[in-house]
């Protein structure tokens, strides 16, 4: 349910998109957050402004703006032409903000959903992208941001401690800032009867500034994909690590659609380290629709108390856990939709709606 419009003004050209379909699925299935009386807030929708030709040299200007149930993001980005043997560069600003889930979120019902621990994270970012020249299977981005993060509780004032009285910030202050050098590599692999993809991230915390974040952080995901006559098996591993000045918001955070499924998000842990392992089985059932069975593990593999103000341990986390069920996925020319049903390991059932690849 929404609406879809494309306005072409000169040059440039405008997308607008609304939709009230996330709105009336997450208040059947979802947990509200915060109460909140604005007829705003019943509004999912995006704003797209394209420029191809910016000054008459083939730059090109995106502008964007995404807004949620509770959450937004602005990105301004700017490209120049430059041969394609060298890399590509990208000039980035963006601002965020979006509830503090997965690691301050209090569970609930046997900890298959989050509620609100009324913290926000409002990131700001600024900073270039490149995007080395693809091999036939590799693929590689290195960026370099500056990033200013700003903890803010529900009605919007800044917080420097979570409601138990804990900092939420590494420096102590209303808000962190850091250099960071981020290198992103991809591997994938695909043919007729399989698929391999693997991706591994790097950021590290540069001390220009004695107050910023020094820290080094990494996170790898290895999946792979394989047709087994009518049905196709996906299995994934996702892990990661952080070392050195860390703030509460940077902890791997497990569980909830796309970790566990079965617990909300982050209701299996949050900590320094993670490892989540998920299978999957999918069976044709007709032309657009198909049925599902899953398997999803993950541990913080005992790095929770490691967080500073183990906030894990504070909310009752158990640091592990299993969720296993079944789903349908329907694919359409609008997009692609999935149902998931889980179980985690309290016996607790947990539904999950999605949407993706929706058509422009």
């Amino acid at each position: 349910m929404g609406a879809q419009k494309s306005i072409h003004a000169g040059k440039a050209k405008i997308d607008v998109n609304v939709d009230f379909t996330h709105k009336i699925c997450a208040s059947m299935m979802l947990p509200s957050l915060r109460n909140t009386g604005s007829p705003l807030s019943l509004v999912i929708g995006s704003l797209c402004i394209k420029h191809p030709n910016l000054f008459g040299g083939s730059e090109k200007l995106d502008v964007s703006w995404d807004k949620g149930l509770y959450d937004s993001n602005i990105l301004v980005a700017y490209r120049r032409p430059r041969p394609q043997w060298v890399a590509q560069q990208c000039f980035v600003m963006q601002h965020s903000l979006s509830p503090e889930i997965g690691v301050h979120g209090i569970p609930v019902d046997n900890f298959s959903r989050s509620g609100s621990g009324g913290v926000n994270l409002s990131r700001f970012s600024v900073g270039l992208d490149l995007n080395e020249p693809a091999s036939s299977k590799w693929s590689s981005t290195t960026s370099v941001k500056f990033e200013n993060v700003r903890l803010l509780s529900d009605d919007g004032r800044s917080i420097t401690r979570d409601l138990d009285g804990f900092p939420v910030t590494c420096s102590g202050n209303a808000h962190d800032s850091m250099v960071v050098l981020k290198q992103e590599s991809q591997y994938a692999k695909a043919n007729e009867h399989s698929f391999s993809r693997f991706t591994m991230q790097i950021e590290q915390g540069i001390p220009v500034l004695s107050k910023w974040l020094i820290f080094n952080r990494f996170k790898f995901v290895a999946s792979k994909g394989i047709k087994l006559g009518p049905a196709f098996l996906l299995t994934s591993l996702t892990g990661g690590s952080i070392v050195g000045d860390m703030a509460p918001y940077q902890a791997f955070a497990i569980g909830g659609l796309g970790s566990v499924r079965g617990y909300g998000e982050g209701a299996v842990g949050s900590g320094r380290s993670c490892l989540v392992a998920n299978t999957e089985v999918t069976l044709p059932l007709s032309k657009m629709l198909e049925g599902s069975v899953f398997l999803d593990c993950g541990t913080d593999l005992g790095s929770g108390r490691l967080v500073p103000g183990n906030p894990a341990m504070r909310q009752g986390k158990p640091g592990s856990g299993v969720g296993f069920g079944y789903g349908l996925r329907f694919k359409s020319p609008l997009g692609h939709f999935q149902v998931d049903y889980a179980i985690n390991a309290f016996q607790q059932k947990t539904l999950y709606f999605g949407v993706t690849n929706l058509a422009s």
